[in-house]
């Protein structure tokens, strides 16, 4: 019963890491990416999201509580995994150590980002192109925003390959080598994405 249990926890944090989390990722991204365009670009995009019908119930539903339970699930998870990196020190090998450990990065940053934009915007703050330039005010927020988007960005294209193989989308070794580029390539690409959006603000 445990087993059953663990095995359908498991298989519902690789479903939420990818939708609707993942999906909401790239949303945030490009949103963000409107801030290479100038401050107004980023305001009206910002304004758009903010603006959207049921946004609470929608921010709630689709994407706290999935981060919530992705995130405890994930510490489980990343406490119980044994990478025994001395013995197999295999490309995938580390790619399962570092997914580990962005995750538990992760539970910081992604709390301390949501204090300071969606808690401060709900006690008053304005959610624009000035907020994100008061928080990348000084050299270790800009660093701690940068690991945090590559981290993020890393833990999301790396988990989309287990998901794939997980899900049985991609079973050979062959396949499940073409979507090892394939990931990382979505993982350069959205790099690139995040760390733009990033130093537009500066």
């Amino acid at each position: 019963m445990a087993q059953r249990r663990d095995f359908v926890n498991r298989r519902i944090h690789s479903l939420l890491g990818v939708i609707p989390i993942g999906i909401f990722l790239i949303v945030h991204l490009t949103v963000n990416y409107f801030a290479v365009r100038g401050p107004e670009a980023f305001n009206e995009a910002s304004r758009f999201m903010e603006e959207l019908p049921y946004l609470i119930f929608l921010e709630i539903v689709i994407i706290y509580l999935p981060i919530l339970f992705h995130a405890i699930y994930g510490i489980y998870i990343a406490f119980q995994a044994k990478t025994n990196l001395n013995n197999y020190g295999y490309f995938r090998n580390w790619l399962f150590f570092i997914q580990r450990w962005t995750g538990l990065f992760l539970v910081i940053f992604l709390a301390w980002h949501i204090w300071e934009t969606r808690i401060a915007h709900a006690l008053g703050d304005s959610l624009n192109f000035e907020m994100m330039q008061d928080i990348l005010d000084n050299p270790f927020m800009i660093v701690f925003y940068v690991v945090g988007v590559l981290a993020t960005v890393f833990h999301f294209s790396n988990g989309l390959w287990s998901f794939l193989v997980t899900w049985g989308v991609v079973v050979t070794p062959k396949s499940q080598k073409i979507t090892t580029y394939v990931t990382i390539i979505i993982f350069v690409l959205l790099s690139i994405v995040g760390l733009r959006a990033i130093f537009a603000f500066v």
